[in-house]
């Protein structure tokens, strides 16, 4: 079992085929879900599954939670798309990575991007919070550049 970081391929094909939208207005909903170091998540993952879920508690329930679309953007050739951090609170959870996906698309829950956090991260009776990075060329959670 194992969570690798990857834009899914599924994802990229979609972007072609006009099937994912980040317009901040009128765009996609997006949810981020949280996994336990049992799950297997990687860049051939087409869609939300439950399994090896982290466990549902306080503010965080089975299939995750909304992110909110800051939009999209570019500059010197690279496209991007942004969210708010989001944080669940009065959890008491263990993670080792997320799944980012789109409920609105037209393949159900379609995954667009694995996170791994690089090991377990916890929160006990406490809050767990998804800090995105800086929305820039250089780091913003999703890039496109040519």
């Amino acid at each position: 079992m194992a969570i690798t970081q990857a834009i899914a391929n599924a994802f990229k094909k979609q972007l072609l085929e006009g099937d994912q939208n980040f317009a901040s207005s009128g765009g996609d909903k997006f949810k981020l879900s949280l996994y336990t170091s049992s799950a297997t998540l990687n860049s051939a993952t087409t869609a939300y599954t439950s399994t090896n879920e982290a466990t549902a508690g306080g503010d965080y329930s089975a299939g995750g939670g909304a992110l909110v679309n800051a939009g999209t953007s570019i500059s010197a050739g690279v496209a991007r798309a942004d969210f708010a951090d989001l944080s669940f609170t009065g959890v008491t959870l263990t993670a080792r990575g997320a799944l980012i996906y789109n409920t609105s698309s037209a393949v159900t829950k379609a995954a667009v991007a694995v996170l791994d956090f690089g090991s377990d991260k916890t929160a006990t009776a406490g809050t767990f919070t998804i800090q995105f990075p800086a929305a820039t060329s250089t780091a913003a959670i999703l890039r496109i550049s040519g």
